[in-house]
């Protein structure tokens, strides 16, 4: 059992916590072992994504129309082989392997930022590389959470790992914070520590998570061919969740637009920037459980939805000056919240959905049609913010957000309604 608000229990590792009850909080010792795994691989990459907006846009002097493609490259980068590591990971039966490509491509990455210098073309290329890792190992992670956990409680073991996952999210930019804070303007040291924790990461899910599915699946699973993957994609419920994950991605800005256009609204030093990072993360982390758990009890397309719907509050504070401490207390809980009821719910949907032995394929497709959407939606919102003015920008995809969630809406209710006990 597991309870993520206890320090101590992390400390004693995976595999004590199976079989123990706290707070009704159940999971497996490969969702907690992952959980670590991505807790210290986020501090790694937190450390670098909180301070590129900074350092290409302050530092560098880059337009929004530039930084949006950088971004929009972060975003979608990864759709190229998504695909294609789903498929072998479900193809082959090896999750692990395949997870451990990107997370090895990701970790090289780190120490290629301290040789590139300022170089937009050459900083573009790494996160490429950086994104593609992360594009390879996403979907073959979440199928071995979903592969060790009981259908009823996806949504509680998704939000186990997206806690531990944000709690690096927290760490990450509070150390690029303090190295800023000691040594002003010098980037090198952020990437070179940035290095070490993405192999601490790497080591822990090279030693000591097992490729193979818990309990829960206990027949061998038929091997996921082209033509099996030809019926996932025809499944009217998965299809459905594709267009509803899609067009919501379309109307969301990314969080460096969204932070940019805060420190612009808040009007606070630029060097200060991983704060706003840092407070919304520790908001996601503390709610990722109880929306992980929230979404099993009530329907986790209703929390889905909902918690988009929390992004209009973020998009106000755009438009909105003048806004005060309490005010900008409750855009944070808002954007951490709509992390909280998305990041690991959508996922949790979608396990349900998919037959076992396509998993990591059918979470590989979801993922690459919102990652595509999301490059689509950062670049138009650069352009929009370099045309129009960022007001105007931020009120078009507020609309638009707002039309989305309405289309998501309806699809969840006639299309993508969930199994019963899923």
């Amino acid at each position: 059992m597991y309870q993520v608000a206890d320090s101590q229990v992390l400390a004693r590792g995976g595999r004590a916590l199976i079989g123990r009850k706290r707070a009704g909080i159940k999971v497996s010792g490969t969702v907690v072992l992952l959980g670590l795994t991505s807790l210290f691989t986020d501090i790694s990459s937190e450390m670098v994504t909180t301070i590129l907006p900074l350092y290409l846009v302050l530092s560098l002097g880059l337009s929004p129309l530039q930084f949006g493609v950088i971004d929009g490259i972060q975003q979608g980068a990864s759709a190229l082989v998504r695909v294609v590591a789903g498929f072998t990971a479900d193809r082959f039966g090896r999750y692990k392997e395949v997870a451990v490509v990107g997370y090895g491509l990701s970790a090289v990455t780190r120490i290629g930022f301290l040789l590139v210098g300022r170089s937009v073309a050459l900083i573009g290329a790494l996160v490429f590389v950086d994104r593609t890792g992360k594009g390879i190992r996403t979907a073959p992670r979440d199928a071995m959470i979903a592969l060790s956990t009981p259908k009823e409680q996806l949504g509680t073991a998704f939000g186990v790992h997206r806690a531990l996952d944000t709690a690096g999210a927290v760490i990450g930019p509070l150390i690029a914070f303090s190295l800023l804070i000691l040594l002003p303007n010098d980037f090198d040291p952020i990437f070179f520590v940035s290095f070490c924790f993405a192999l601490i990461g790497l080591a822990i899910l090279v030693l000591f998570v097992e490729n193979r599915r818990d309990r829960v699946e206990a027949e061998p699973l038929p091997p996921v061919t082209m033509r099996s993957v030809a019926r996932l994609l025809a499944v009217p419920r998965f299809g459905a969740l594709l267009v509803a994950g899609g067009v919501l991605a379309l109307a969301t800005m990314s969080d460096g637009f969204v932070y940019l256009g805060l420190q612009q609204n808040l009007d606070f030093a630029g060097r200060n920037l991983p704060l706003l990072y840092v407070a919304t993360s520790l908001v996601y982390m503390l709610l990722a459980v109880p929306a992980g758990r929230l979404a099993d009890q009530v329907g986790r397309g209703k929390v889905f939805i909902g918690g988009y719907l929390l992004l209009l509050i973020v998009y106000a504070a755009l438009v909105v000056p003048g806004l005060g401490p309490a005010a900008s207390l409750v855009v944070i809980l808002a954007f951490g919240a709509y992390y909280a009821a998305t990041d690991g719910v959508l996922s949790a949907i979608a396990s349900a959905l998919l037959p076992a032995e396509a998993r990591a394929t059918g979470l590989s497709v979801l993922i690459t049609v919102t990652s595509l959407a999301r490059l689509v939606a950062s670049i138009a919102f650069g352009a929009a913010w370099v045309l129009i003015g960022v007001e105007a920008a931020v009120i078009v995809f507020a609309v638009g957000l707002v039309v989305a969630a309405l289309l998501a809406s309806v699809i969840f209710v006639r299309y993508a309604k969930e199994p019963a006990h899923a």
